[in-house]
């Protein structure tokens, strides 16, 4: 199986295009710098998970993309607080870490137990 086959990862890379282009001419340039690489951290890991050997290895990979995750939505939510995007925004963008960290909860379970 391909990974980029994988709906997870899918959804993960269209995430992290969605957060380079919501924070694009974001002049908070550290909380920027850290939102866009935890967003590409999740598609990265689940590749690179994907790409080795082994199931244990895969598995810490997806762990790892999944601390990403819960990274990034604190992250967005100091984004809101602040005042640098809307309700609606940071609703969206939330929503969608909530889903790929369940799925990628699913899927490390389903790796661990094979």
């Amino acid at each position: 199986m391909r990974y980029e086959n994988l709906e997870v990862w899918q959804r993960a890379f269209r995430l992290s295009l969605l957060i380079y282009s919501t924070f694009e001419t974001l002049r908070d340039y550290g909380l920027k710098d850290q939102m866009c690489r935890c967003s590409v951290s999740v598609p990265s890991n689940i590749a690179e998970g994907f790409e080795r050997d082994f199931e244990k290895e895969n598995a810490r990979f997806l762990g790892i993309a999944k601390g990403s995750i819960g990274e990034l939505k604190t992250q967005v939510m100091i984004a809101f607080e602040l005042g640098y995007i809307s309700h609606t925004q940071s609703e969206l963008i939330l929503e969608e870490c909530e889903i790929i960290g369940k799925m990628l909860g699913k899927l490390i379970k389903t790796i661990k137990n094979t």
